[in-house]
């Protein structure tokens, strides 16, 4: 893709979080990346990945750079969105134990809890089965993430752990997941992000 005129640009929403680890990961994959922070930097992007980080300070920079309302016209738009850990938590449309007064970009069909894993002390790791990706499992890595609570009509269960608890999560162009598939080399959520953002690509400009 680096280099091609016609392929599509992927953002990285870039207020706070594990930006740099997103955007190794799509330069690997030969993705031309760009650090958005503004609504004008929104504007010329195919496709975007929201990080980890904390949720709450992604919500609140988001509304003083100006960047709300444009993230959730371009979501509604059909921009291809992977949101991950902090991510997931910014696509849903309903939080829970959120601050008072925090938002959400919205876009998937789902409640989510913040911190429902516990403090950053007790993160783990587990293989999930994910079908949409096949073989093999995807090892994943679970910081302080947040659980999905519920599942509304409009978006499907990607993955639960065995327990049961749904940890990823899709609705047509959006995919938000509970954990940190950069941390350890599981790019293939990014290599479908760049396949749905190249048909947006196209079918856009």
């Amino acid at each position: 893709m680096a280099g091609n005129a016609d392929a599509p640009r992927i953002g990285v929403l870039a207020l706070q979080g594990d930006v740099r680890e997103h955007e190794r990961v799509l330069h690997g994959l030969g993705a031309d990346v760009i650090r958005v922070r503004r609504p004008e930097e929104l504007a010329t992007v195919s496709g975007l990945v929201i990080p980890g980080g904390e949720s709450t300070v992604i919500d609140k920079l988001s509304r003083q750079f100006g960047l709300q309302q444009p993230m959730r016209d371009a979501i509604a738009g059909g921009m291809p969105v992977l949101g991950t850990c902090a991510g997931l938590i910014m696509l849903a449309d309903c939080v829970r134990d959120g601050i008072n007064g925090q938002q959400s970009f919205g876009g998937l069909d789902v409640v989510v809890r913040r911190n429902a894993f516990g403090r950053q002390l007790e993160s783990f790791e587990a293989e999930l089965d994910v079908a949409v990706l096949g073989a093999p499992p995807v090892r994943a890595t679970f910081i302080r993430g947040p659980v999905v609570e519920s599942v509304g009509t409009s978006a499907t269960v990607l993955a639960s752990l065995p327990d049961g608890r749904v940890v990823a999560v899709g609705q047509g162009h959006l995919v938000g997941l509970s954990f940190h598939p950069e941390l350890t080399g599981e790019y293939r959520f990014h290599e479908r992000l760049l396949r749905v953002a190249a048909v947006h690509h196209s079918v856009t400009r």
